[in-house]
């Protein structure tokens, strides 16, 4: 019995179709895919260094900024006024600083002072020793010439009052250069102080550094009530209005960075074994479902917090019961970088999103498309 050529035919369509379908089956099943992932993208929460009323805001919920655009401003009269002062004290400082100068200055004066003091003293002394010598041999010269009857009895008192004032006066002299000395000794102790009070000279002097200090405190204080967008990104969930208080290190809005979206799937930890960093991926939005968005691998996570072996009631473990014939898969996040984001597509931080990562495909630089997933694999 022949067979018609029409049912050769539609048998050899069929044939075809069903071949079709099953490659293309194959080629989402037998690939690693997850229906668990989500959208994900770097959230700043955007904090005040400083506090303050909230006196501008310009921004609105979910609007998009870009880098260095005002998102709102803190009442700045405060932070000026204390920058005033500052520059005040930075003034005051300065001519503090010049008094110690020339306190030091006439230190050291007196120091020298005392110095010369102590070199006339001490020269003094040794032309009086000179002249005690002199006075004494006069003196001996005398009382050795008068059994002779070579002098008189006045010469010879004469002689030893010379000598005998002379004596005085080195005496005298003495007292004065100890007096000069304990007078360098306190004027020494005074440019010590003084030096001490002053501290380094020139910009590195300590007093001048804390005014400055102060000032450029101040200033970035003052600069702090204008918080700005440090990305490009969207504002999300705003709820700041004028006249809020704004509490420094306290987080005020949240900006989504538009520049730092990704994809996290999270896989079957036994689907995982032959994904590698670099494997072509296809992502599904199930916000777009007809549109996948091509991606690369970026790596796979290391590892996942563990409820089984927590601290619980009582700090006794945490326990989960199980079912001794089944076991769990975990599940393990892999990040995937989207190669390009058509404009049409919008990516919303915690969308949900299917993910098939083709294996061994690391090192494959074609740019053939894949199609979608089937919506019953989404």
């Amino acid at each position: 019995m022949t067979i018609p050529r029409k049912y050769l035919l539609t048998g050899a369509v069929v044939l075809i179709a069903v071949a079709a379908v099953l490659l293309k089956y194959r080629h989402y099943v037998t690939n690693p895919w997850t229906r668990d992932g989500q959208v994900r993208a770097e959230v700043i929460q955007i904090t005040p260094r400083v506090s303050g009323p909230i006196v501008k805001l310009p921004i609105r919920d979910n609007e998009f900024v870009r880098a260095g655009d005002l998102l709102y401003e803190i009442d700045p009269r405060t932070f000026q006024a204390d920058l005033d002062k500052a520059r005040a004290e930075l003034d005051q400082t300065g001519d503090n600083v010049l008094s110690l100068e020339k306190q030091v200055e006439a230190a050291e004066a007196a120091v020298e002072v005392a110095r010369g003091n102590i070199a006339q003293a001490e020269s003094s002394i040794a032309q009086m020793v000179a002249t005690i010598e002199k006075n004494q041999a006069e003196y001996v010269r005398q009382q050795n010439l008068l059994p002779k009857k070579a002098t008189s009895e006045k010469a010879v008192e004469r002689a030893k009052a010379n000598y005998e004032v002379a004596v005085q006066e080195k005496h005298a002299a003495d007292a004065g250069l100890l007096q000069a000395r304990a007078s360098l000794l306190e004027s020494e102790a005074d440019l010590a102080k003084a030096r001490a009070n002053l501290g380094a000279l020139g910009d590195s002097n300590p007093q001048l550094r804390a005014a400055l200090a102060a000032l450029r405190q101040a200033e970035l204080n003052l600069e702090f009530t204008q918080v700005r967008a440090p990305v490009d990104g969207y504002v999300t969930n705003l709820n700041l209005r004028l006249g809020s208080q704004a509490v420094a290190n306290q987080p005020a809005l949240a900006l989504v960075d538009s520049a730092s979206y990704w994809i996290a799937g999270f896989f079957r930890e036994n689907m995982i074994a032959d994904i590698r960093s670099g494997d072509r991926a296809v992502v599904t939005l199930m916000t777009y479902p007809d549109t996948p968005l091509e991606g690369r691998v970026d790596s796979v996570g290391w590892g996942i917090a563990q409820t089984d072996g927590s601290t619980g009631f009582e700090l006794l473990p945490t326990i989960d019961p199980t079912f001794e014939w089944i076991r769990l898969a975990q599940r393990v996040p892999i990040r995937i970088h989207l190669a390009e984001v058509p404009d049409d597509i919008e990516l919303r931080v915690g969308t949900t999103a299917s993910v098939l990562v083709m294996t061994g495909t690391a090192d494959d630089d074609s740019e053939t498309t894949v199609a979608a997933a089937p919506a019953w694999l989404q």
